[in-house]
């Protein structure tokens, strides 16, 4: 970052928009002490960084462990020491006091922590479980700033009216807010709408850090903001990106604390943060992970040939291994257009037939199997011998295995357990197959990598002659509409039926949603882009006799 030189009429603020690692404490000090570093050389003197930011985000059942959060308070004394002198941190991690632990941020300056606020609401839905660790602080965190009042809010603090409130009552003329806001792809609006209601009601600025970054199933996009006291967004980070970024705060007498308007990153249309989410999150889950790399089937159909685009995306064509695995059922054309993506894309490529071992099998089950006929026993056979496969090149070279099914097989069950379910982490688990073909095209504008007639032709499992996905479920407008009201919005069969879905066909899809969670339980985690996956935000038993009849 380049120093300019800094008015004395101005504070310097520092949006610390940073990529932490659950768990590793030492690392995220590390990180933290480096952009303290860069941030004073840039002339500012007061930093914020993301919520939890020392431990990571979320830590879930380690904040249980005592030695967790005695390590985290440790961790976070020694930065204290080791943060240059003439800046100030706020630091967010998790607190133990009197036997309770808190979602904390703490000041630190000179050495010492000056200040800790504990976050007041604590979200307990979708993705959320933070009543489970956390006990609630009702105190304001108020601290002077080059005198000026700031006020520190922790994500959920600043969704509902009472914290900021308490802010400003105890004096505040600046809102500091870290948070850790998971992506989906409403969600950038509906912060907007947030930020500016509390800015409406306290007549407060805030400065908003938002972590950045992939962790299990949730990814962080960053986007942090700056709002002014008329509630316009004056500064605007760019997703999924790390990033120091400097806000000028007014001092002038007349525009006391107000943030002054600097650069606003460009918005990304909803392709674009969709796979900037996944690439993201998967280059993250990867490498957190410490895999050498990734392998996954390549079909030739629209599904994997996304999947490995992504892949390559994330983690280099050298990182990752496509593997083509035909047997009698799969259409020539499926092997033409895996071959010349792989070579368009520069990955390693193999192929290895799987008809003999598919012999091999039926040839052993043939007498249990006497006198029935081919059936789906047969086609989810073909699968599972391709997971085998995956597998074992996993377990010999140490990539993990990457799944390639969408969020609307996922949602009915169009799936094998243990065949092209079996892998490590499921890159589409939550895009539905016409968002798999809008990213698709969205991929092709940047470069031709996936070839048209992958894109074009009617998708099929090929797992028996003539197979396409329609012979069994609807056309995948009409099933992604309905599955998306049912699992994303709550809707129940007749509020589906009146928007105009025929009743049979609404009844079919549920059913199937219904019965196939026994089949999400045993999936790989995938990354998160809706306002509900199948993850951490649906939570429905297995063994379930409820059926919605009205």
């Amino acid at each position: 970052m380049q120093v300019e030189a800094i008015s004395k009429s101005q504070m310097q603020v520092a949006i610390a928009q940073i990529n932490c690692v659950v768990g590793d404490l030492a690392g995220n000090a590390a990180r933290i002490l480096s952009y303290a570093h860069e941030a004073k050389a840039a002339g500012a003197n007061l930093m914020l960084t993301p919520e939890l930011a020392l431990s990571g985000y979320s830590p879930q059942d380690l904040l249980l462990r005592e030695d967790f959060t005695h390590h985290c308070q440790r961790e976070l004394q020694a930065l204290a020491k080791a943060l240059p002198a003439d800046i100030t941190v706020v630091v967010g991690h998790p607190h133990r006091e009197h036997g309770r632990c808190y979602n904390a941020a703490s000041v630190l300056q000179g050495g010492r922590i000056v200040l800790t606020y504990h976050k007041h609401a604590l979200p307990n839905h979708s993705v959320f479980d933070e009543v489970r660790y956390f006990s609630p602080g009702n105190k304001a965190g108020v601290f002077e700033h080059q005198g000026v009042r700031c006020g520190i809010l922790i994500c959920a603090d600043v969704w509902e009216p009472g914290p900021a409130k308490v802010s400003k009552q105890a004096g505040a003329e600046l809102l500091l807010v870290l948070n850790a806001s998971p992506f989906h792809l409403e969600k950038q609006q509906q912060r907007y709408k947030v930020l500016g209601k509390r800015v409406e009601e306290t007549g407060l600025p805030l400065v908003y850090a938002n972590l950045v970054g992939g962790q299990d199933e949730l990814v962080f996009d960053g986007n942090s903001v700056v709002i002014d006291r008329c509630g316009a967004p004056v500064q605007q980070l760019p997703a999924f990106t790390e990033q120091l970024a400097l806000v000028s705060i007014d001092l002038s007498p007349q525009n006391r604390a107000n943030p002054l308007p600097a650069d606003i990153a460009p918005g990304l249309t909803r392709e674009e943060s969709a796979y900037q989410a996944l690439t993201l999150c998967l280059r993250d889950y990867v490498q957190k992970n410490g895999f050498p790399g990734a392998v996954l089937g390549l079909s030739g159909g629209i599904d994997s040939a996304l999947t490995l685009a992504i892949a390559v995306d994330a983690l280099g064509a050298d990182k990752v291994h496509a593997v083509m695995m035909p047997s009698e059922f799969t259409a020539d054309m499926s092997v033409d257009d895996a071959r010349q993506m792989a070579q368009l894309l520069g990955v390693k490529y193999t192929e290895l037939p799987i008809k003999p071992l598919f012999d091999q099998f039926c040839a052993t089950l043939a007498e249990p199997f006497a006198g029935t006929s081919f059936d789906i026993t047969e086609e989810n056979l073909q699968a599972r011998i391709r997971g085998m496969l995956l597998m074992a090149l996993s377990n010999k070279f140490g990539s993990i295995v990457l799944t390639t099914g969408n969020k609307s097989e996922m949602a009915v069950g169009y799936s094998t357990l243990y065949g092209d379910m079996a892998g490590g982490f499921a890159v589409l688990k939550d895009i539905s197959k016409t968002l798999v073909y809008r990213l698709a095209r969205y991929r092709n504008s940047l470069s031709q990598v996936i070839p048209e007639r992958i894109i074009i032709r009617p998708p099929s499992a090929e797992l028996r002659h003539g197979q396409t996905d329609q012979d069994s479920l609807p056309p995948y407008d009409v099933l992604d509409a309905i599955m998306e009201a049912y699992v994303e919005r709550d809707s129940s069969r007749q509020e589906i039926i009146a928007m105009g879905y025929r009743e049979q066909d609404v009844a079919r899809v549920l059913n199937l949603i219904d019965r196939n969670e026994y089949k999400r339980r045993q999936s790989p985690i995938g990354v998160r882009v809706t306002e509900r996956g199948f993850g951490l935000d649906r939570r429905y038993p297995v063994v379930s006799r409820f059926v919605s009849k009205d």
